[in-house]
């Protein structure tokens, strides 16, 4: 009996602790879809696109990187860029003067790992209505480079040019309010940019007489050498004009500058420069109108970078022609470039708020020279 009574009391002990135990029923539901799919969904949801890397190939035109001019300020503004924003850049230079060796490098540059190409001036057109076609994932961009040199860009190009004649402007009313009467601009080719500089030089003068009432003492004379180089020619020319009386030329052409150099050196004449600052080429250079190279590289990059490794609508297939409103054209104020007897910093930075607020309209119209009360004479 009492084996029986035993063997009763095991056998329900068991059963009781069968009962309690509520192991399996939960161990289930853990691998029901339900938890599972909390627990692998969370995840998915939270990832985060990979940052985008921009490699920045520029591509020289037939200078180097140290040719106080495009090049070098172009570089500049890519390798800065590329330090601030932990990026990388590299520069390539072309082994010949010819559109078959600039596409060459850029696919050098492409297979070695580029994927935003960075080329200044009007040598890279036909390289920029044929290559972006060809590297549809790549980002080109052409500093200098407009419509007229791609007339139809890809939505992988994005073409940047410039307000010519606001830079012109600034330095043809700049010298006048520092008492220069007698200015001659010295064109090279008479090409849209050029031409820009040259009238917006004239329309700078202008004002600048008006608003000191001496119209009738000011004037200019002006001629495009139809050359980008210097030669005998230009230094005949502007040797003549400064024994006539000129004080200070403004030369807008290249290498044209160095025989206006040799010129004014001999007269002890003075000259503006053009695109950059060229304060270091001259001690007879007063000033520059500049296109900030460096500045409009950086606006570009900025837009590539903030728009995920691909150009925004503002960019993409575009000409942004840039201006004072941007901060893309100017005159240098540095202590060094700043060569002006009496007009000051501070004058200058009212005409500069003026220029960008469009107080002062300055006609970009390249078809006709523009109207203006002092005398001008065209000499082509």
């Amino acid at each position: 009996m009492k084996k029986v009574v035993t063997i009763l009391l095991v056998l329900g002990m068991i059963l009781s602790v069968v009962a309690c135990a509520p192991a399996a029923t939960p161990a289930a539901e853990v691998t029901e879809a339900p938890a599972a799919a909390e627990a692998t969904e969370a995840p998915a949801a939270e990832a985060t696109e990979a940052p985008v890397v921009l490699n920045i190939a520029m591509v020289t035109d037939v200078g180097n990187i140290d040719d106080k001019s495009f090049n070098e300020f172009t570089w500049k503004g890519c390798s800065d860029w590329a330090a601030e924003n932990n990026m990388v850049a590299n520069y390539y230079r072309p082994s010949e003067d010819s559109d078959e060796a600039r596409i060459e490098t850029i696919k050098t540059a492409i297979d070695k790992g580029a994927n935003v190409i960075v080329c200044p001036g009007y040598l890279f057109g036909a390289t920029y209505q044929q290559l972006p076609q060809q590297y549809p994932d790549v980002m080109f961009l052409g500093i200098d480079l407009g419509l007229g040199d791609v007339p139809e860009p890809k939505a992988n190009t994005a073409l940047i040019t410039y307000q010519e004649e606001q830079s012109g402007f600034l330095a043809g009313y700049a010298a006048v309010m520092d008492g220069y009467t007698k200015l001659a601009f010295l064109g090279g080719i008479d090409v849209p940019a050029v031409i820009r500089y040259g009238f917006g030089f004239v329309q700078g003068a202008d004002q600048a007489a008006v608003e000191m009432g001496n119209t009738a003492d000011v004037s200019i004379k002006y001629w495009y050498s139809g050359s980008f180089a210097p030669n005998d020619e230009i230094k005949t020319k502007t040797a003549g004009w400064y024994t006539e009386g000129t004080q200070i030329i403004f030369a807008a052409g290249g290498g044209i500058l160095y025989s206006a150099i040799a010129s004014a050196d001999e007269a002890n004449g003075k000259l503006i420069g053009v695109d950059v600052d060229q304060s270091n080429v001259s001690e007879r250079i007063i000033t520059s109108a500049k296109k900030e190279l460096e500045n409009s590289v950086k606006l570009a990059l900025s837009d590539l970078l903030a728009n995920g490794g691909m150009w925004s609508a503002a960019y993409a297939g575009v000409e942004n022609k840039l201006g004072a409103a941007q901060d893309c054209v100017g005159l240098p104020t540095d202590a060094a470039a700043w060569r002006f007897s009496t007009f000051t910093i501070d004058q200058y930075n009212t005409l500069l708020e003026k220029v960008k607020s469009g107080e002062y309209m300055i006609s970009s119209a390249i078809d006709m020279a523009p109207t203006v009360t002092i005398a001008v004479d065209y000499q082509n």
